[in-house]
Formats: C-alpha cells, sequence, structure tokens
C-alpha cells in the first residue's frame, strides 16, 4: 500500500504545472484511481494518450469475470466495454465457457506503472486464452491464477493438447467485429489460423487483422477503431492488404526476430528516458483535473449504465486533489504482469 506522504507528496507536486509536467506521468495515471466522468473521448495514441469518461468492466457478468482486480485496469471508452460484453455473450454461443479479461486501461489510461507499453486510451483490451471455470472465482484466486500458454514447451507452435478448435473459433469471432481495428497474436497463434482458415478468401479481410507479435501466447490482445467523437483519437496505420499468411509470418519462424541485435562498437549505454506529462497530448494535462464520480459503481458500464447520474453526482477536483491521489481508497499499486 503507498504511504500516507507519498501520496501527499504526489498531490502537493501535481498542485504545480512546471513539476506536474517533469514528474513521470506513470507515477500521476497509475495513482489516479478514479475516472473522469466528462463524455468519453480519447485524446492520443495507443501508446501515448489518455481518455476522459472511461467506464469499467464489471468484475463479472454471466459470460465474463474480470481478472486481477488490484490492478485497476479494467477502465475503457464505453464502446470497447460494450465490445467485449458482446464477445462474450457471441463466444457462449460457440460454446466457449465464457471469457476471463484481462487488462484494458486505468481509469484515465495513461502510460502504466508497469507493463504495457500501450493500452493508454480505453480501446485496448486482453482476453485469457483460459476458459472461465464454472464458479465464480474469488478476488484471491483472480490475483494468483496464471494464464496458461497455448504454446508447446520452447517452441513457436501451438500445442496440440492445449489447442482447439475453440480457441481458433474465438479468435476468429473477435477479429471479425468491425469495430476491431487489429487484433495482437503469438506467430505460433497466427500460423495455427492460418492453417485452418487460410485457404478461403473469404476469411482474408479479419485474418489480417490478426497480427503476429511477441508474447500473446496466454492471452490475445484486442485492439479497437478510433471510436467516433474522438476528434484528437490517432488511428494506427492500416494493416496491409491480405491474409497475413505470407512471407510476413515466415519471417517470424526464422532467427532474426529472436535474436537480439548487439550494440555498435563502443556504444555508450543508453538510458531510459522517463515519459513525463508534456509528452502526452496536451488534453490529458485537462482530463486529469476532470470531475470524478461519487463511486465506482456509477460508472460500472452494464445494461443499467447512465453517465448522466456519473455526471450529476461528480466531485470536483481530481488529481490534483489528495483523494484522488489515493488517499482514503483502498487499492494497492498493481502489480508485474503475469505474462
Amino acid at each position: 500500500m503507498v504511504s500516507l506522504a507519498c501520496l501527499t507528496g504526489l498531490a502537493l507536486t501535481l498542485n504545480s504545472p512546471m513539476a506536474e509536467a517533469q514528474t513521470a506521468a506513470k507515477e500521476i495515471f497509475g495513482r489516479t484511481p478514479l475516472p473522469s466522468v466528462n463524455p468519453a473521448e480519447v485524446h492520443g495514441f495507443y501508446s501515448k494518450g489518455c481518455i476522459s469518461g472511461a467506464v469499467a468492466m464489471p468484475t463479472d457478468g454471466p459470460t465474463w469475470q474480470a481478472m486481477r482486480l488490484e490492478r485497476n485496469r479494467r477502465w475503457g471508452h464505453p464502446n470497447l466495454i460494450a465490445l467485449v460484453q458482446k464477445l462474450s455473450r457471441d463466444a457462449v454461443s460457440d460454446g466457449w465457457p465464457g471469457l476471463l479479461v484481462g487488462d484494458i486501461s486505468q481509469p484515465r489510461g495513461g502510460p502504466m506503472l508497469t507493463g504495457h507499453a500501450s493500452h493508454q486510451v480505453g480501446l485496448d483490451a486482453d482476453i485469457w486464452l483460459t476458459k472461465m471455470p464454472n464458479r465464480k472465482l474469488t478476488r484471491q484466486e483472480r490475483r494468483d491464477t496464471s494464464a496458461i500458454s497455448v504454446l508447446k514447451n520452447d517452441t513457436l507452435y501451438v500445442d496440440p493438447n492445449i489447442w482447439t478448435p475453440a480457441h481458433g473459433k474465438l479468435i476468429a469471432r473477435a477479429a471479425r467485429f468491425d469495430e476491431v481495428e487489429r487484433l495482437f497474436v503469438h506467430p505460433g497463434i497466427k500460423k495455427a489460423l492460418c492453417e485452418t482458415y487460410g485457404s478461403s478468401p473469404q476469411n482474408a479481410s479479419w485474418l489480417g487483422k490478426v497480427r503476429p507479435y511477441y508474447g500473446h501466447h496466454y492471452h490475445f490482445h484486442i485492439r479497437m477503431k478510433c471510436p467516433q467523437g474522438s476528434t484528437e483519437c490517432r488511428k494506427q496505420d492500416a494493416v496491409p492488404a491480405g491474409s497475413g499468411c505470407d512471407a510476413s509470418l515466415d519471417w517470424w519462424f526464422t532467427k532474426e526476430p529472436w535474436t537480439p541485435k548487439p550494440p555498435p562498437k563502443d556504444a555508450k549505454p543508453v538510458k531510459k528516458r522517463v515519459v513525463t506529462l508534456s509528452d502526452l497530448p496536451n488534453s490529458c494535462s485537462a482530463v486529469l483535473r476532470e470531475p470524478q464520480p461519487a463511486n465506482e459503481q456509477l460508472v460500472t458500464f452494464d445494461a443499467s449504465y447512465d453517465p448522466t447520474a456519473a455526471l450529476a453526482s461528480a466531485s470536483p477536483s481530481s488529481a490534483p486533489a489528495a483523494k484522488s491521489a489515493g488517499i482514503g481508497f483502498d487499492w494497492p499499486i498493481p502489480g508485474s504482469r503475469p505474462y
């Protein structure tokens, strides 16, 4: 738990615009416990931005359970939360028992204390490749349970004893949503999908959105398009045409992607630069000062979600106040990523 002195210091720091701009952005956004209740709007890029009006994925639903609750990373744009819930319902109709939902974004987005470089604007969501159990997990179980890799040990290929047609059907279902910009998976998963679906030209449009990338063998990563009304949202370049089941995928099964490049001779160590608030879109400073809801339940997205009620009950002040810095909230600092 963060000490009172630490949080008070953070709150005082944020009272100074100059000091705020020089503070590591992850320290500010990572320790802000509640979202703003302004209209939902995305500011910036997936790996460099923030979000106003984020809503929470409920911890439990008929067809999903949210994991790693202690991280406070189940916040997103209402469109994304609605999409994940729809995916969970559709997946059950396909025979998948329900989704285990991993990290989405922090209450106001921004850089995270640990883990992801993206997930900053409420448009990214991790879905575990582990099936939801037929009982409600305890908070402790959600913290301690590990997602299961679908790869064969020490290989780049899926394990046929773990990977099933149902896994492929789930990913295919997610990629077919028009709102999905791309979907990240391990190259071995992409290869398995190409072997199953790649022979049909009708699958090229959604299969092309499934992008191979490092990691992502315990979960897949949904990235949503910029929503309407978010004029400051910076969209990603379009995916290349075709299914992606070509030489670009073959490259991942060579040594090159997995062999670290040696540094140039006599190169000096490069100190990693701290990302500060001044590196983010200017509007992110305003997002930190937007009003917050009276409690989290008012911004939990489900059938009864009412953004007007959340606005009506909003408290003035946010990040600059000691309360918004975490004082009085029982929420631990997010731990290391389980992947």
